[in-house]
């Protein structure tokens, strides 16, 4: 079947749309219809080349992905052609170590995501002889597209795809940042840095979960007097002003969480993010770095003695097939702010336009329609 979709080859600075063929799902696959697909940071990434040279190009971009079932292949029965499915940018076999221990969001079967190609080593994408790898083995600024059948989370018919797109990946992945990977309890004061797609969603947890103060940190007017709709407290443009006032907030103690959610990960705002937290509290590494940098440079005697603790969190230490469900029931029911996320929609011929506006600060979430 023929797509079109927004490619990226190495050394490129844009997206390229192009038409491809998409193979027919093989077993344990399914073939979906996009729907919408969100405008996340972590796709700009491949042009800014922040993976140095683990991702395997071509590629078709796109990680965060909405649609319909139109196939399903061998062996598939969770899933049936006419089922909506909201796609996880990391799927999960359900069998694996980490599966079986909890951590789904941390499956094994999740390690080809930026070689794009499926668990066998093989590729559903095809230009001309060439394959082309899927992001995430997805690829979802693409029309339609063959996946395994972990990826994709059968959601509520009823739910506008759209909307439920956000799911796939900033979602959940601000959100659990601050309630599962944070542990966000009620009375706590949390910081959060950078206040986007990501972000904006860790200070909903984070208020959701009861923090007493929830201080965003974010050198984007728009992007601070947007948090303050969705539950912060205190917005400053610089980490300074913020260590200040939470300082002054907590009668010296510092804060208990502070979740980093930026563009791109640094010494900088790691040292900031450690400094601003009390003793005993905990800061949350969500953004990506250049795998080759050693971006934590820390005075270990300090963290020592303060039991300071430094965490990882991938998808916010959700679970795709539970917590996709669980955070969209939740919206449906109004806990949730989604439509709010969605600053701008465009055509998939229009996503260079969208991630210009990423960069330039004028969007919390764009979302792709595909037509």
């Amino acid at each position: 079947m023929k797509t079109r979709a927004a490619v990226m080859d190495k050394g490129q600075t844009e997206f390229e749309i192009t038409e491809l063929e998409v193979d027919d799902p093989g077993p344990g696959e399914v073939h979906v219809k996009f729907t919408a697909s969100g405008l996340c940071h972590s796709d700009l990434h491949l042009v800014e080349g922040i993976y140095g040279d683990s991702p395997r190009f071509p590629i078709v971009a796109g990680h965060e992905g909405a649609g319909i079932i139109e196939s399903v292949g061998p062996g598939v029965t969770h899933l049936e052609p006419g089922d909506h499915v909201v796609c996880s940018f990391m799927p999960s076999c359900g069998y694996c170590r980490y599966c079986e221990t909890g951590h789904t969001n941390l499956c094994n079967i999740g390690a080809n995501i930026l070689q794009g190609c499926m668990p066998d080593g093989t590729f559903r994408y095809h230009r001309g002889g060439t394959d082309l790898g899927g992001f995430c083995m997805l690829g979802t600024f693409s029309e339609r597209a063959t996946v395994h059948e972990r990826s994709a989370v059968k959601v509520d018919p009823w739910l506008p795809l759209e909307v439920a797109v956000l799911a796939g990946c900033g979602v959940p992945t601000g959100w659990g940042s601050a309630v599962n990977a944070g542990g966000v309890r009620a009375g706590d004061t949390a910081v959060i840095f950078g206040a986007g797609g990501v972000g904006m969603n860790a200070v909903q947890g984070a208020a959701q979960a009861g923090a007493q103060y929830v201080v965003v940190v974010d050198p984007v007017e728009f992007k601070r007097e947007t948090a303050l709709s969705f539950g912060a407290t205190h917005t400053f443009a610089d980490a300074e002003e913020a260590d200040a006032k939470v300082k002054e907030l907590t009668w010296g103690n510092g804060a208990d969480q502070a979740i980093l959610t930026v563009g791109v990960m640094d010494e900088k705002v790691i040292r900031q993010a450690f400094d601003i937290v009390g003793k005993g509290s905990t800061v949350v590494l969500v953004s990506q770095a250049n795998a080759a940098n050693n971006t934590i440079q820390l005075p270990s005697a300090l963290m020592v003695r303060s039991e300071k603790v430094m965490r990882g969190a991938q998808f916010g230490s959700c679970n795709p097939h539970h917590d996709i469900p669980r955070l969209l029931r939740l919206w449906n029911k109004g806990g949730l702010k989604l439509d709010e996320l969605i600053t701008k929609r465009y055509t998939l011929d229009q996503v260079n336009e969208g991630y210009q506006d990423l960069r330039d600060g004028k969007i919390i979430r764009g979302v792709i329609v595909h037509e």
